[in-house]
């Protein structure tokens, strides 16, 4: 049987697997889903058509599953999907989606959100994706695996981050960002490649020679963007990396790419 403290309130037929855990004064909707494990310490609000993940951890006055922030949003039934082995800390938001969207807002498996944070309606972020505290995605926007986003940095709506980045603190991003990429900056520009990151990944000497390679010649090659583009197309069958960044750039290009400042080349 659930563990649920006398003061939560669970509106029925909410699904609760057995050993779920639910903490003094939490609420949750009836359309909710609790997988095995999951934890809600206090005072957490879960509404909407939203679905928690095995052994996932919130933790109080966390707000999951309210309605979009849109005005277009009409009372749609739309969903929230959170996966396993995330941790949720304190004054967490994430919204449904939207009917004008995909429907669903979803966060991915062993995702760490700070206190503060926020993910947007429509947002799809991936696997082991950290927010440090009081990160912001508007909506429709997607983060890849293995990212990191700063403290208080925010995230324009459509926006496209790619796997394995680092997004510093106070770091606005309205730009689509390239797999591997370490912006900074209140206008954010990539000042290089998430080095950190890739030695915690395990890269070798190699690969990280190789990437910067590739960088280099897509961002301070000679000729136009779209000429050196064509040239890193030349290596995509020799180099994993040209051709992870080729794949990203290829999915969509409605918004524009995130450059760095001209002339600049950080190295780590």
């Amino acid at each position: 049987m659930p563990k649920i403290d006398p003061t939560a309130r669970v509106e029925n037929p909410a699904g609760l697997a057995d050993d779920v855990e639910i903490g003094p004064y939490c609420i949750l909707g009836p359309d909710v889903v609790l997988k095995a494990g999951v934890k809600l310490l206090s005072h957490v609000n879960v509404q909407g058509v939203t679905t928690i993940g095995a052994r996932t951890v919130v933790y109080p006055f966390a707000s999951l599953g309210t309605a979009p922030q849109s005005v277009h949003y009409k009372g749609e039934r739309t969903e929230l999907h959170i996966g396993a082995e995330c941790v949720l800390r304190e004054h967490v938001t994430a919204s449904t989606g939207t009917a004008g969207g995909v429907g669903v807002t979803r966060i991915g498996d062993q995702v760490m959100m700070m206190t503060g944070s926020h993910v947007g309606h429509d947002c799809a972020v991936g696997n082991q994706v950290i927010f440090a505290n009081n990160a912001v995605l508007g909506g429709h926007v997607s983060v890849g695996d293995f990212t990191f986003l700063g403290g208080q940095c925010a995230v324009h709506q459509f926006t496209r981050i790619g796997a394995q980045c680092m997004i510093s603190g106070l770091t606005g991003v309205r730009e689509d960002v390239i797999p591997f990429g370490n912006v900074l900056g209140q206008a954010g520009k990539l000042v290089g490649l998430n080095v950190v990151g890739m030695k915690r990944r395990g890269y070798s000497k190699a690969e990280m020679h190789e990437a910067r390679a590739v960088y280099r010649d897509l961002f301070f090659g000679e000729g136009t963007f779209d000429e050196r583009l064509a040239r890193v197309r030349e290596k995509e069958a020799q180099s994993p990396f040209a051709a992870t960044v080729l794949g990203f750039i290829d999915a969509d290009r409605k918004r524009p790419l995130c450059q760095p400042s001209r002339g600049v080349i950080k190295e780590e």
